[in-house]
């Protein structure tokens, strides 16, 4: 007999993991995180303080321990170390706002016809998905992922710190945070903030908390259609490339091409699987949210990178350690385009 026996745990497991994102969804809704934090950790403590049932609570908490977000032990429940650190609003690294973009209904509603995703080969949002014209999920993205990509902005921004003047182009700057990292970091860069209207309104509000207002210019409208102006030192562009197809990409890519200077590069950071494409695990798994949310999206290794910057007349292409949370950075040197 083989070692190995088959087990259906895992199908059983996957089944019922729709109760799994539940269930954190419900404890970040209900602060319960951050009240255990606070030190209320009896079943009926927290449905006093949380203004739920204590049948709920207890369920909810038990559930939660045994998906390892809490502990229980004598004195009641507590956090575990990652709950501690990212779900508790009491945390300078908490980020479960999170929830509240990944887990939207516009997002999660394709994946509820799953198997016509696949026949199709494309979204069943409407238009472009995710990607259509003024779509207010990203003016959520904006506000909640925020707390996420700070620490990635800062890498980002470390990475390109120069004393010297340098200007930065921001493609679809979202919340805006890798251009304003850039410009703390940087104290002559001067950073233009492309995206739609709607979605700057977050990028202004946070470089003028952040004190590099004066450094930082919004430039409202479609990446693919709105002039550039230029030339540009750097152009960013953060988590935008898979929501394309190869072709759309490049024909981005050369417009950046136009819009840098001799020594110019294009700065990418997005989910680059092997060319497995089934490691490692987080950048792999996120092609399937591309098939559900986006018309032709995808998740593109590295040398198709390569090829499509090499396309659009880019000299060279290398691609740099993986940043947290799952994230490489690629970084593209300008050259010019053949004839």
């Amino acid at each position: 007999m083989s070692a190995t026996q088959p087990n259906p745990g895992i199908i059983f497991e996957t089944i019922n993991a729709y109760q799994r994102s539940a269930a954190l969804q419900a404890g970040i809704e209900l602060d319960l995180f951050s009240e255990i934090g606070r030190g209320t950790n009896s079943v009926d403590a927290l449905g006093r303080a949380l203004k739920a049932s204590p049948r709920g609570v207890r369920i909810l908490c038990d559930y939660l321990v045994v998906q390892g977000f809490l502990t229980k032990g004598s004195s009641g429940y507590g956090l575990t170390i990652d709950s501690g650190m990212f779900l508790d609003r009491g945390s300078p690294a908490y980020f479960g706002s999170v929830a509240t973009f990944l887990l939207d209904p516009r997002l999660t509603a394709p994946f509820a016809s799953l198997a016509e995703v696949v026949r199709t080969g494309t979204t069943t949002l409407p238009g472009e998905g995710t990607v259509s014209a003024d779509n207010p999920v990203w003016v959520v993205f904006a506000k909640e992922m925020a707390p996420m990509m700070w620490p990635v902005a800062g890498d980002v921004a470390e990475m390109l710190q120069s004393e010297g003047e340098m200007r930065v182009l921001d493609i679809a700057a979202g919340h805006g945070l890798f251009g304003i990292a850039v410009a703390q970091k940087s104290p002559k860069a001067r950073i233009t903030a492309l995206d739609w209207p709607n979605v700057l309104a977050v990028a202004k509000e946070n470089a003028q908390k952040m004190g590099v207002a004066e450094r930082h210019t919004l430039l409202p409208g479609d990446a693919f259609t709105t002039d550039f102006g230029g030339p540009y030192d750097v152009v960013l562009v953060t988590n935008f490339f898979h929501h394309f197809d190869k072709p759309t990409c490049e024909t981005l890519m050369r417009k950046m091409h136009r819009a840098l200077t001799p020594g110019g590069c294009c700065v990418t950071l997005d989910f680059v699987p092997n060319e497995d494409r089934v490691s490692p695990a987080m950048p792999a798994e996120f092609a399937l949210m591309m098939l559900g949310t986006t018309a032709a999206g995808d998740a593109y290794t590295f040398s198709e990178y390569q090829e499509m910057f090499g396309n659009a007349g880019f000299a060279s292409s290398k691609m740099h350690p993986p940043l947290r949370p799952g994230g490489a950075l690629i970084v593209s040197q300008r050259g010019e385009l053949q004839a």
